[in-house]
C-alpha cells in the first residue's frame, strides 16, 4: 500500500512523495515556553514522533525541526509575575518540556532552534515582505509591522475561511493597521518593556511576532519548500493559516503538506484550570509508568480526540502488560540468558494500517492479536509459532516506540549486573521447584512457589516450562 496522509490544506489524504526521493523534511511546532508543559502539548509531540519513527522504519532518511518560542508576550507577562528574568523563565520551563519529552520516549529533532537565536533572518524575510507589497511598518509610528492580510488572496486557503467573516488579529493596537486582521511581524518595543527583550531592526528596536518565528526558523533549516508541517490542530488559525501566508506571499514554497493531531478532552469536556478537570504529564507519570503514559497518549488515531478519565492510565497498563508479559515469557524460552540478537519483522497488515495515514488503532489491533496467538504457541510449545510472534511483537513496537524489552523503560529496574544475579537465582529456584513438581512433592513445590511471590517474583507455568517476571 502507498503511504498516504491526511492533509489539512487539501481537507484530504493524499498519496505522500516526498520531494527528495529517500528523504522527509518535517517541522511541527514546538513548545512556547511560558509555563508547565501540559498534556496537549506532549500528545503533539507524540504524534511526530510516531509518525517520525514509521517514515525511518518504512527507510527513509528524516530531518526534524521543532522550534522553542522562547520570546513572547504572555512569557513576558509570566516572567513579571514571577519577578523574574523572562530568558530564565524561558529556559526553565524549556527543560521541563525537554524532560516530559525524554520520560516519554520522544525522540529528539535533528534541530532545536529558539526564536531568539534567528532575529535576522526574520528581518529579512520582512525586508523581502515589504518590498513584494505585503507588509508595512504601522500607520501609527508604534514601530510594529504588520502583514497586510487583503494584499494576499490565498488567505484563508489553510483553513478554508473567508477573510471577510475573521475576527481581528488581537495582537497589537488596531489603531496602526490597515485592517483589523493584519498580523504582527514585528512588535516596536513599548514603554514597560523588559530592555532586554529588544532587537534594533530597520523599523525600530522591538521583537518578533509569533507567527514570523516559526517562517524564519523552518527555513533556514528545511528550505523555502518542504514535505511536511505539523502541529496541533488549535494552531491552525491563526498561527498556521498566518504562516502559510506570509511564507508563500514572500515567494516560498512552504509546506507541501499540512498535519495536525486533535486535542486531549477530560471526560467529553474541554480541559480548563478554572474547573479544575485538567491533568498534566508529570501527574500522569505519578500514576503509571512512563512506558504506559506513551501507550495511553498514542493509542489513538492521531487526529480524533483523545479522551482522558479516570481508569484510562490502568486499561493502559492493563495493554502495556500483555504485551511485556509476553515479550519476557517468549524471550525466556527462545533465547535463556537474553543472550540474543533479533530483527524484527512487522506484519503485512500492520504496514497496511501505518501507511493509510498512520492508523494506529488498526495497527495495535495488529499486535494485540499477534501477541494472543504467541500466547497460545507459548502454552502449546510450538517454538517456531512462538518465534514468529516474538519477533513480529518485537518489530511492531520498535515502530510504535513501544517495545517494553527497550532500555528506555527499564531503567529504574536495577542494571545490567543485578539482572543477571537475580535471573541467575531465580532460575535455581525454578529448577528445584521442576525437580520437586517430577517428584510430585507439591509441598516444596509450593513453597517456592511462595517464597518467590514473597520476593515479588511472578511465575507462569506453560508447556516448555516456566518463565518469571517481577511484579509490577
Amino acid at each position: 500500500m502507498t503511504l498516504r496522509f491526511h492533509d489539512s490544506a487539501t481537507a484530504a489524504t493524499r498519496d505522500f512523495v516526498p520531494l527528495k526521493e529517500g528523504q522527509v523534511s518535517l517541522y511541527y511546532c514546538g513548545a512556547t515556553v511560558q509555563g508547565e508543559p501540559h498534556i496537549g502539548h506532549v500528545r503533539s509531540a507524540l504524534a511526530f514522533d510516531q509518525l517520525t519513527r514509521w517514515l525511518q522504519t518504512s527507510g527513509y532518511d528524516v530531518t526534524v525541526v521543532r522550534n522553542v518560542t522562547d520570546i513572547d508576550d504572555k512569557i513576558l507577562v509570566k516572567a513579571a509575575e514571577n519577578n523574574e528574568p523572562w530568558w530564565g523563565l524561558a529556559y526553565r520551563f524549556e527543560q521541563a518540556f525537554a524532560t516530559a519529552y525524554e520520560s516519554l520516549g520522544i525522540q529528539k529533532p535533528t534541530y532545536e532552534p529558539r526564536a531568539t537565536g534567528h532575529i535576522p533572518e526574520m528581518h529579512a524575510l520582512i525586508a523581502t515582505l515589504i518590498e513584494r507589497g505585503h507588509a508595512y511598518p504601522a500607520l501609527d509610528d508604534s514601530g510594529d509591522v504588520y502583514f497586510d492580510v487583503r494584499s494576499w488572496k490565498q488567505y484563508g486557503s489553510l483553513t478554508h475561511q473567508n477573510i471577510d467573516d475573521m475576527q481581528a488579529a488581537p495582537d497589537a493596537d488596531p489603531r496602526g493597521k490597515r485592517d483589523p486582521r493584519d498580523f504582527a511581524l514585528w512588535k516596536g518595543h513599548k514603554q514597560g518593556d523588559p530592555e532586554t527583550a529588544r532587537w534594533e531592526s530597520p523599523w525600530g528596536a522591538g521583537r518578533p511576532g509569533w507567527h514570523l518565528e516559526c517562517s524564519a526558523m523552518v527555513t533556514k533549516y528545511l528550505g523555502t519548500e518542504f514535505d511536511i508541517h505539523g502541529g496541533g490542530l488549535d494552531l491552525r488559525f491563526p498561527h498556521h493559516e498566518n504562516e502559510m501566508a506570509q511564507s508563500q506571499a514572500a515567494g516560498h514554497g512552504f509546506a507541501n503538506f499540512w498535519m495536525h493531531n486533535g486535542m486531549v478532552t477530560y471526560q467529553g469536556e474541554k480541559m480548563s484550570k478554572s474547573i479544575g478537570n485538567t491533568i498534566n504529564p508529570r501527574e500522569m507519570l505519578e500514576l503509571a509508568r512512563p512506558l504506559v503514559v506513551r501507550y495511553y497518549l498514542g493509542q489513538a488515531h492521531y487526529r480524533s480526540v483523545l479522551d482522558y478519565r479516570p481508569g484510562s492510565l490502568t486499561e493502559a497498563a492493563a495493554a502495556v502488560d500483555r504485551i511485556e508479559t509476553f515479550a519476557k515469557a517468549a524471550l525466556a524460552q527462545l533465547f535463556p540468558g537474553n543472550d540474543f540478537g533479533y530483527i524484527g519483522t512487522r506484519p503485512e497488515a500492520f504496514g497496511k494500517a501505518m501507511d493509510d495515514d498512520l492508523n494506529i488503532p488498526a495497527a495495535l489491533a495488529v499486535l494485540h492479536e499477534t501477541v494472543r496467538a504467541g500466547n497460545t504457541a507459548l502454552a502449546s510449545g510450538d517454538k517456531d509459532a512462538l518465534q514468529d510472534a516474538f519477533l513480529a511483537v518485537m518489530g511492531m513496537t520498535d515502530a510504535l516506540g513501544i517495545n517494553p524489552l527497550d532500555a528506555q523503560w527499564q531503567q529504574g529496574s536495577g542494571s545490567g549486573a543485578e539482572l543477571t544475579a537475580l535471573d541467575i537465582l531465580v532460575k535455581a529456584q525454578l529448577e528445584a521447584r521442576a525437580q520437586a513438581r517430577a517428584e510430585k512433592n507439591w509441598a516444596e513445590s509450593d513453597r517456592i512457589r511462595d517464597l518467590l511471590a514473597a520476593a515479588g517474583v511472578e511465575v507462569a507455568d506453560s508447556a516448555t516450562g516456566s518463565s518469571w517476571s517481577l511484579k509490577k
